[in-house]
């Protein structure tokens, strides 16, 4: 039987139906509309104790942050006459408050509260809900279950895996250079740095670094560059928008190439554990890597990670091992490439652990005292993470008495922090004395946070600090630094922190017998 308001439409005329879909039409954008308006006074009414830099009625402050390589610059500048936290708009109805203090620092990563979903909804498609993303008792259970991935006993084998990827990156520059010099960096060094956390986490043989044509690097290069492009692309934050897109359809090919690459080294692996299900054994017969270790651990239930878990864990270190410390070993051959002087007292040192090894080993990285101040320094005037953002939870006061209420998005803009000219004296001058024991006694605890702080802190820190060691006592040991003057590097923020126009250096082979004779 047709039910009542089945046969009460039937018998209404066209003109009727029209008007009738006119009245929804004009009632849903009445009610987004209120939305809207209630969002926008919500907002105003958070930040209203913030002063902040003045804001377009359309635009907010999203026209200022134009693709020309000032971006970090504009926030520094607002730091100075903000000095603790401004807010910032992305047109008039999303806003952040964005933290260039020490002090708001602290106050926000003591605290548990969750990344903001807006700034890592779009990489979470790639990396699934990993620890990068997780809240909660969630992100506390993979903490714990991961934490042994990271100890000394696990690492100390990954630095002979390390030194041969290096190894294997300078021997293409030393064939490169006589053709074409100078060499831009970030590109060979992101390759460097795949093939050694598949080498390290996985135990997988990759050979990126020589085989640029494999499907899975060119997804991984996809995947990166299209989470960036969608963040600064205003349309392509509507989910259907970007999925309609071409550039939707590029995501989503590689997002399929990536996942089955995942899932299979994960299917691999489970299968030659079969047997074998515990550590101790697995250590017997080779050395352990966070894959055996992601496999084998089992919370105070028994439970395992569930298939989804293993690779959404999978996913999150292969994008946080190596695009990040790409980033940061990038930048600190530039700053060393830039500052001869700091260069020349690096070399000294590392020719003195090293002598005439050409790999590193376990006992050298804390021989290197120069050399770590050095890429301290380098990471604070580009931090390879520059912007870390929260969701609060809950309200907070901070130290000065203002306050934000619960949901408010907060921005901690790390590159500005490490510019706080309260903190830092000449902040804009390259002096890694900073970092000597007694500077960094008297410190700020948040004054420099590369790797974030509190329980949210990076658990992949030691593995990435030994990784830029490696690299920059191997690059200096074969080659002369020298900058490009031509081509100065114009920072921006992403993901990680890039350069619009590639970060390019003059590479000059150091004579081994001259070397040899120092």
């Amino acid at each position: 039987m047709s039910s009542p308001l089945f046969l009460g439409l039937l018998s209404l005329s066209v003109s009727d139906l029209w008007s009738w879909a006119l009245r929804l039409c004009l009632l849903y954008v009445l009610v987004k509309a209120t939305k809207l308006y209630l969002e926008w006074r919500r907002l105003v009414r958070a930040l209203s104790q913030f002063e902040g830099p003045k804001r377009h009625w359309l635009y907010g402050n999203a026209h200022e942050f134009l693709d020309d390589g000032n971006d970090l610059e504009i926030m520094t500048r607002y730091a100075e006459q903000y000095p603790y936290a401004y807010p910032l708009w992305l047109g008039n109805f999303f806003a952040t408050l964005t933290i260039c203090h020490p002090d708001y620092a602290k106050a926000i990563l003591s605290r548990q509260d969750p990344k903001d979903n807006f700034g890592y909804h779009f990489l979470t498609p790639w990396i699934g809900k990993g620890l990068l993303v997780l809240s909660g008792q969630k992100w506390f259970q993979h903490r714990r279950l991961l934490t042994p991935g990271f100890h000394y006993d696990v690492l100390k084998p990954y630095v002979s895996l390390m030194s041969d990827c290096v190894t294997v990156m300078l021997d293409k520059w030393e064939r490169l250079i006589p053709a074409q010099n100078p060499v831009e960096l970030f590109h060979h060094i992101s390759l460097m740095t795949l093939d050694s956390i598949m080498k390290c986490a996985f135990s997988y043989q990759s050979n990126c670094q020589l085989d640029t044509e494999s499907a899975y690097i060119k997804a991984v290069y996809d995947l990166t560059h299209l989470v960036d492009y969608r963040f600064f692309c205003l349309p392509y934050h509507n989910d259907l928008i970007f999925h309609l897109s071409p550039h939707g359809f590029r995501f989503r090919k590689a997002l399929k190439i990536a996942h089955g690459h995942t899932d299979k080294v994960i299917k691999e692996r489970k299968q030659s554990l079969k047997e074998d299900t515990e550590l101790e054994k697995i250590q017997k017969k080779r050395h352990l890597d966070f894959l055996d270790i992601l496999l084998c651990a089992k919370d105070e239930n028994g439970q395992g990670l569930s298939d989804e878990d293993l690779r959404a864990e999978v996913d999150t270190f292969m994008f946080e091992g190596h695009d990040t410390t790409a980033s940061g070993i990038s930048w600190i051959l530039y700053c060393l490439a830039k500052y001869p002087d700091h260069q020349d007292k690096c070399r000294e040192e590392i020719r003195e652990v090293l002598g005439k090894r050409t790999t590193v080993e376990w006992e050298d990285l804390g021989k290197l005292p120069y050399t770590t101040m050095c890429i301290k320094e380098s990471m604070r005037l580009f931090p390879p993470v520059p912007e870390v953002s929260r969701e609060l939870k809950e309200p907070i006061t901070f130290c000065d008495g203002r306050s934000l209420p619960k949901g408010t998005m907060v921005l901690l803009c790390l590159y500005a922090i490490n510019r706080c000219p309260s903190v830092w004296e000449d902040p804009e001058v390259f002096d890694p004395l900073r970092f000597s024991p007694e500077n960094s006694s008297t410190r700020h605890s948040h004054a420099f946070l590369p790797f974030s702080a509190g329980g949210r802190n990076c658990i992949g820190q030691n593995f990435a600090m030994n990784e830029l060691k490696i690299a920059v006592a191997l690059t200096l040991q074969r080659f002369e630094l020298q900058p490009d003057p031509e081509r100065e590097p114009l920072k921006r923020a992403q993901l990680v922190l890039r350069s619009l126009n590639g970060i390019y250096i003059n590479l000059k082979k150091i004579d081994c017998d001259k070397m040899k004779n120092i």
